[in-house]
């Protein structure tokens, strides 16, 4: 499962890196070395661009940074609280769970990291200890994610309803472990390399079931898996020195977030 991260990069980084036009209109809120669910994350997603009356031109694709919240809300959920429970969605139900199978079919994102958090438990009823999960050389990591958008059903007709407009939400797609990292967890966000970017991005292929194929080994391999100190248990600390290797035994700190609950799960369905 995935369910801390960094992403510390600013948006002009990120479009660099990732081919993009930065249109995250000034919602990023900075580095962040401990995302935790309900953050504002920066998302890359392909769509067709559209004209003054809204038409969309088929022909072309443009790729962009968004910023979206993490935790998906449905369109049709009641209460976008329910995306706490969606900072995850199982590669094996994207098409079958009525929380994630519309996004799957086309809206789909890439969520750029630096790295990210696992728990291991040393021993039967240990303490569990956190490492962090990047590549070298400061290379991003690309998570495969899915997004929606969702508006209150009192909101007028025609408009965006109250506030800022609709609630741009996602989701952190994730896989069984694979290579070394099965010695941390079970769980493993599904990490897609550049030359997977763009057929998972593709809001006209509605079927991303060849797509959900796990890391290629020579990526695998090349991760660096270090343990961290149990201060990033803390959503409170969210500075850089939690991403610094220690071997220390601290005094075990709370976790805020219950690393041995499945936030894969889904919401009823009210549709």
């Amino acid at each position: 499962m995935c369910g801390r991260y960094s992403q510390a990069k600013d948006p002009a980084t990120l479009a660099e890196e990732f081919d993009a036009v930065d249109a995250t209109e000034g919602a990023w809120p900075g580095p962040e070395h401990n995302v935790a669910p309900t953050t504002t994350v920066i998302a890359v997603v392909d769509r067709h661009p559209r004209d003054g009356a809204g038409k969309a031109d088929p022909q072309r694709l443009e790729r962009s940074l968004r910023a979206m919240r993490w935790g998906l809300v449905p369109g049709w959920a009641d209460d976008p609280k329910v995306g706490s429970r969606m900072i995850n969605a199982r590669s094996d139900s994207l098409t079958s769970k009525p929380a994630f199978r519309r996004a799957a079919k086309g809206r789909r994102c890439l969520l750029p990291a630096d790295g990210w958090f696992e728990w291991q438990r040393d021993g039967p009823g240990g303490r569990k200890v956190p490492y962090f999960i990047t590549l070298p050389g400061g290379r991003s990591i690309a998570f495969a994610g899915l997004w929606e958008t969702w508006r209150p059903k009192d909101a007028p007709k025609g408009t965006l309803g109250p506030g800022d407009g609709p609630l741009i939400s996602t989701t952190v797609v994730t896989i069984d472990a694979a290579g070394p990292l099965t010695a941390i967890h079970h769980r493993m966000p599904l990490v897609l390399p550049a030359e997977r970017w763009k057929a998972w991005l593709d809001p006209d292929n509605d079927d991303p079931t060849d797509l959900l194929e796990p890391p290629p080994p020579e990526l695998l391999t090349s991760f660096e898996l270090r343990q961290v100190s149990t201060k990033v248990n803390n959503v409170k600390n969210h500075g850089p020195e939690l991403l610094e290797e220690t071997h220390d035994e601290p005094e075990q700190v709370g976790l805020d977030l219950d690393i041995d609950r499945d936030l894969e799960a889904d919401v009823p369905a009210t549709q």
